[in-house]
């Protein structure tokens, strides 16, 4: 069944890593690596079973594959999932067995931190590849990825309102954001400094609070976000949080926010949102200004010039929303076909250097 996933979404590699001494037991998987070597990051889950496992990483690979590529990077996609609690089996070895593990691709996976795994996990990975990125500052890394990510949202936001309002000012919009993270924090600041109108909830009244005093923003409950009346919706916690019984509550325009895979099912609940005339910028475009940053660090660090690309997802969110009018499809598939074919494209031209190659050979 594993050799049939692969065939059917085209998956490169699946990796998997066990290491006694350390107790390692990892999955890494390679999807594709057209536009350049795979990068994704590192997933720590304590697991129900091994099927479990191998289903995870397999999703996140491809869907990094798509999140590179719809980023305008040159790189592909890849995970790794690491088996265990994050916060009883860590240590030294077990990473550094990881980073081995990671060496021994030889740079066709470039790892990187996320759920479940920190900032001192990857330096000890770093110990033993430099196949990995966001380590500490002091190895050159841009450290926390956090205030980028919420400038990249702001970015795709903005391209939302030209969308939905016919310009790109987000003074005096009423913005609802659902979650007060790290992420939707800065993300908050920017839109204050905008001069937005905020409506926030959190499960953390301290998150809360602290919005409130910082931002002026009005509180809701946490059910209550879905009913305000606000011109855009920002979900940046949980996914799955605009399905059948959400999407008829909403009383915005449009839907811009950091959150994963918010649409509980893509194709159906995209075309819910399109059919009530909302604006959906899809999730893995918008929130992609974390790995942006990360990835400017396989150059050398340089904030200036990471911020620069970040900025960029205001393009790219304008070419899905051309596609998506161009094909007639909502702007969630539109995003999947800037990927596919920005992808495709790339693969032909290495097809045509390949022939021309074989070409050359055989008159000689």
């Amino acid at each position: 069944m594993i050799f049939e996933k692969m065939v059917d979404l085209d998956y490169e590699q699946l990796v998997f890593c066990h290491d006694e001494a350390s107790g390692l037991k990892a999955i890494i998987c390679i999807h594709d690596t057209t536009l350049g070597p795979a990068l994704g990051g590192c997933r720590m889950w304590n697991y129900e079973t091994e099927e479990e496992a191998i289903e995870d990483v397999l999703r996140l690979a491809r869907g990094m594959t798509y999140k590179n590529a719809a980023a305008g990077l040159n790189l592909g996609g890849g995970k790794t999932v690491v088996i265990g609690d994050a916060q009883k089996d860590k240590s030294e070895a077990f990473f550094r067995a990881l980073g081995r593990y990671v060496n021994s691709l030889n740079g066709r996976y470039i790892t990187a931190e996320d759920v479940g795994t920190t900032v001192a996990d990857m330096d000890l990975i770093y110990q033993e590849t430099p196949y990995v990125c966001g380590m500490s500052e002091s190895y050159g890394s841009g450290g926390n990825p956090s205030p980028m990510t919420a400038f990249g949202v702001y970015m795709a936001m903005k391209r939302t309102a030209k969308e939905a309002f016919g310009n790109d000012s987000l003074e005096g919009k009423k913005i609802a954001v659902q979650g007060v993270g790290n992420v939707s924090y800065s993300l908050c600041k920017h839109l204050h400094d905008e001069g937005a109108k905020l409506i926030v909830t959190d499960i953390n009244q301290a998150a809360i609070d602290r919005a409130v005093n910082d931002f002026g923003a009005e509180s809701v409950g946490i059910e209550d976000i879905y009913d305000v009346e606000a011109d855009i919706f920002a979900p940046c916690a949980l996914g799955g949080v605009l399905n059948d019984e959400t999407i008829p509550e909403l009383k915005v325009k449009a839907i811009c926010g950091s959150a994963n895979n918010q649409l509980l099912e893509a194709d159906k609940h995209g075309e819910m949102l399109e059919e009530r005339g909302i604006v959906y910028a899809p999730d893995y475009v918008v929130n992609c200004g974390g790995v942006i940053n990360v990835a400017d660090e396989l150059q050398g660090y340089n904030k200036e010039r990471a911020k620069a690309k970040v900025e960029g997802i205001y393009e790219q969110m304008d070419k899905i929303f051309n596609i998506a009018k161009r094909d007639g499809v909502t702007p969630a598939v539109a995003a999947d076909r800037l990927a596919e074919e920005r992808i495709e494209s790339m693969m032909r031209v290495k097809s045509t250097f390949s022939q021309n190659e074989i070409t050359t050979l055989s008159r000689r």
